[in-house]
């Protein structure tokens, strides 16, 4: 299709504003972390300085919230790729009643919204639950406000990720590719070694680094089912930014984890669009 020059120019000033308008605020946050004020107040840069970030490093909150949501984002990614991975070889291998219906539930809960998810949840993890075994003695068990408490309830919504991702690189790859090796004799276990894990690499990969992401950035469920003795970085930053002292050290902590974060996201996305591993 052939644009007049008009609409080409058009098109580059819509561009570029749609662009300014995504990462102009990421500048302003950038900028500020190496501003000597404490002030927040557009423009209000005055200088250059790396006292704020020396003062992070030396900080005992932020750097035990950093490391609890990375404790927490790489469990809950586990989890997810586990639970993910085996969901999607269901629904792309196999035929079965009620598939569409279980294609559904699995994509569900990253549309809904996070306070419900968070109030469920909470609910969930506040109740004793009771097994039998066997007839014969009662087990009770409870999953308390916490790290395992956190990494249930995000892994909830990060098998979605996990599972959208191989999900469509399975469907992409031709299915001849498993017979063909079960007609050379391969077994199960060689078939998924040789053929599905390596077709569903990058898959897994870049399924993993969203999720992973999703989870690093949670904050609605994670208020419901964090408990009153274990905090997130967002639930830090979002602590501390009414705090007129720390409002510096959380344009550094929010910097640190934009500067992770982007090469992170183009990595998942050159992954996810690199189609199918040889």
């Amino acid at each position: 299709m052939k644009l007049s020059a008009p609409s080409r120019v058009a098109l580059a000033l819509a561009t570029v504003a749609t662009l300014v308008f995504l990462y102009l605020p990421l500048a302003v946050v950038l900028r500020l972390s190496f501003n000597p004020a404490k002030s927040v107040a557009w423009p209000g840069f005055n200088g250059y300085t790396l006292d704020w970030w020396r003062k992070a490093w030396e900080a005992e909150g932020p750097k035990d919230a950093l490391l609890n949501s990375c404790k927490v984002a790489l469990a809950a990614t586990f989890v997810a790729l586990v639970l993910g991975t085996l969901a999607a070889m269901a629904m792309a291998r196999f035929r079965f009643f009620g598939r569409n219906a279980v294609s559904f539930l699995m994509v569900l809960p990253i549309s809904l919204p996070g306070i419900v998810t968070g109030i469920a949840l909470q609910n969930t993890f506040s109740r004793t639950f009771s097994l039998t075994l066997f007839d014969i003695r009662w087990f009770s068990f409870r999953v308390g406000f916490g790290f395992h408490s956190l990494v249930i309830a995000h892994a909830t919504f990060c098998v979605v990720v996990a599972y959208n991702n191989v999900v469509a690189r399975l469907r992409r790859s031709s299915p001849n590719l498993l017979e063909a090796s079960a007609d050379l004799g391969a077994h199960g276990s060689q078939t998924f070694r040789y053929i599905t894990f390596p077709l569903m690499r990058s898959a897994l990969l870049a399924g993993g680094i969203l999720a992973f992401a999703l989870s690093f950035d949670e904050i609605v469920v994670t208020t419901f089912t964090a408990g009153s003795g274990f905090l997130t970085l967002p639930q830090w930053i979002l602590a501390n930014y009414s705090r007129p002292q720390n409002v510096p050290l959380v344009n550094v902590m929010a910097t640190f984890v934009m500067v992770v974060s982007i090469p992170m996201a183009y990595l998942a996305q050159r992954l996810s669009d690199g189609g199918t591993d040889t």
